[in-house]
């Protein structure tokens, strides 16, 4: 049976999911939002389950290890039989600079070293191409084969035995077989020196990029790992940011709920370029700023959306995929996400706190100008356009809109970090401009946002119900985390969100039925609102109890299972990482105070 115990690989081009037995059971080619090549994950049990995968099989396998190298994106997998043999498996995505540029192909690379005996194995390489539908045309000569899709042509070079490839026969082991899957071109060199020096140049890449990082002194093999998950989630080539590297799994048990999230939610984005620029890692966030600043130059004044494609388009058109029988054979499997057409009002102030950051922060290669400036005053009039029209708010409910508080909420933070970013400027009369509109907005939501007979901030205007994002009303400046009404806020929270350890992004019926898991991100935000309430121990040990329950290699999905502690939601989910990294940074012992 599937479970989200998986290892992730990738190198902002392409990512890769495989398994604790070294099958690679999701990759989309040639990009994160690509037909995927191998989507056993969603297929396991399929009436097409007979491909879509990349195995490596020791025969008479009886026991296997997994791990992470060290501070890298490289899984290394151990496998033993039962006569005392063994093999190593080394999968990466070749990732380092050269030529003064970041070398990331379109290319996955396996190499398979036999560790002790005389090991017998078998490689299936068995792609998918249409999702899941077909398997695609194959041709070989004497060291590739190729895989002829309907989209691309993906070649395969090794040193190992074409025949046994093509044939799937078992062979003994006697050294090291490389396996480079990726363009259709020739490999001039030696198959297993190009092997091994890409790997030794990806290795040193990642640790370059880690030892960079601006780290909290406790939990740091967490933050690490989290930390270079966000980065396996960027696309280099336009510095989107995607909010999983998978579709359709299920929020929990056939619920239905199942969306493909491999796209740029704007909101997201803006949590992990934050994240990442807490740490030091100003380069995936300067990128980002290049894909925001395109899609509100693209809009021509319009309205902002709250996701858009990894390449900037516009258009999500969302479909069910027939030939995949889904995870755990959960249908549906969709491609596409309707929430493109959905109205969040949030987005303004997404994008704008995403680009706040670009003038203040002078380590940047670019710094803010006026231009720039009055290019985002266009969202912030949006902002004040919109913020008390109903929306699907950031939960992105398909049934009535409501005006959500967080939606004003971010609106909010629009309005008073352009007035900031006009003060740095010295423009004057724009700051007075913004700085108007965020005290009207802020006014507003005091009087409607709150419910005197609940004592409580409440998810929508004139509502009653809560929500997990009335949490961050703090985090953002809205309110000091010691006024009576946000401690009010949270103690509510607490009484009607939080089940056992864990804490609902809402609990009343949705489209869908009432929710069934917590989504992870909610509980971390719940522990850096028990910290600027000072109760820092209540905090530290929530956070170990989450941390408790993230996979074999330190990874989040989206939702947990509050009685199995099972993970469910498309996974590596990008706000549970950046929630982990957030409440981290909070708890964290200062390095000055740790020795």
């Amino acid at each position: 049976m599937s479970s989200l115990d998986l290892g992730l690989i990738g190198n902002g081009t392409v990512g890769t999911l495989i398994d604790r037995h070294a099958n690679i059971v999701w990759t989309c080619f040639p990009r994160f939002d690509g037909d995927p090549l191998f989507c056993s994950l969603l297929n396991n049990n399929g009436l097409r389950s007979d491909f879509g995968y990349f195995s490596v099989e020791l025969i008479d396998s009886v026991r296997t290890e997994q791990c992470y190298r060290s501070n890298t994106a490289i899984l290394v997998t151990r496998l033993f039989d039962c006569h005392g043999n063994s093999i190593e498996i080394t999968d990466f995505a070749p990732r380092f600079n050269m030529h003064g540029r970041v070398f990331r192909p379109m290319m996955l690379i396996r190499r398979i070293k036999r560790l002790s005996g005389s090991p017998r194995i078998r490689i299936k390489l068995r792609p998918a191409c249409n999702y899941g539908e077909r398997q695609p045309s194959i041709t070989w000569g004497s060291n590739h084969i190729r895989y002829v899709t309907p989209d691309i042509v993906v070649r395969l070079t090794t040193n190992a035995s074409i025949t046994a490839l093509n044939q799937e026969t078992p062979f003994f082991l006697e050294s090291t077989v490389t396996l480079l899957l990726g363009p259709d071109e020739t490999v001039h060199d030696s198959i297993d020196q190009i092997g091994q020096r890409f790997l030794d140049d990806t290795s040193a890449y990642w640790q370059g990029w880690v030892r960079n990082l601006a780290i909290p002194f406790e939990w740091q093999d967490a933050v690490i790992r989290a930390a270079i998950t966000l980065k396996l989630n960027t696309f280099d080539d336009t510095g989107a940011i995607i909010a999983a590297m998978t579709t359709s799994i299920p929020e929990s048990e056939n619920s239905g709920r199942n969306w493909d999230y491999r796209y740029c939610w704007l909101r997201d984005g803006y949590f992990v370029v934050n994240t990442l620029n807490r740490l030091g890692a100003t380069k995936t966030m300067e990128s980002y700023l290049g894909y925001v600043v395109n899609i509100a130059a693209g809009s021509d004044g319009g309205n902002l959306q709250p996701v858009y494609g990894i390449d900037g388009r516009a258009s999500l058109d969302e479909k069910e995929i027939l030939t995949l029988s889904g995870y755990r054979g959960m249908k549906p499997v969709r491609v596409g996400n309707s929430a493109y057409n959905q109205v969040q009002h949030d987005v303004y102030g997404s994008a704008i706190l995403a680009a706040t950051h670009i003038f203040f922060d002078q380590r940047l290669t670019r710094c803010g100008d006026r231009a720039l400036f009055h290019r985002l005053e266009a969202l912030g009039e949006k902002a004040v356009r919109f913020y008390a029209q109903p929306d699907a708010g950031l939960w992105e409910l398909r049934g009535e809109a409501r005006v959500h508080t967080f939606s004003a909420l971010m609106c909010w933070a629009a309005c008073d970090r352009l007035a900031r970013i006009a003060e740095r400027l010295g423009l004057s009369e724009h700051a007075i401009h913004w700085a108007t509109h965020s005290n009207h907005i802020r006014l507003d939501i005091m009087n409607q946002a709150w419910n005197p007979s609940r004592k409580s901030f409440v998810s929508t205007f004139g509502g009653q119900e809560l929500d997990a994002s009335l949490l961050l009303l703090a985090e953002f400046g809205f309110i000091h985390a010691d006024d009576p009404r946000f401690v009010d806020t949270v103690a509510a929270i607490e009484r009607e969100l939080k089940h056992g350890d864990f804490v609902f992004r809402y609990v009343e019926k949705d489209d869908f039925g009432f929710p069934e898991n917590a989504f992870l991100i909610c509980s971390f935000w719940y522990v850096n609102a028990l910290a600027s309430l000072g109760r820092s121990d209540e905090a530290r040990t929530l956070f170990e109890k989450l941390l408790s329950f993230r996979n074999q290699h330190g990874l989040l999905s989206e939702h947990l299972n509050p009685v199995t502690g099972e993970q469910w939601g498309n996974f590596v989910q990008t706000y549970s990482m950046v929630g982990l990294i957030n409440s981290a940074i909070r708890l964290s012992l200062p390095w000055n105070q740790a020795f």
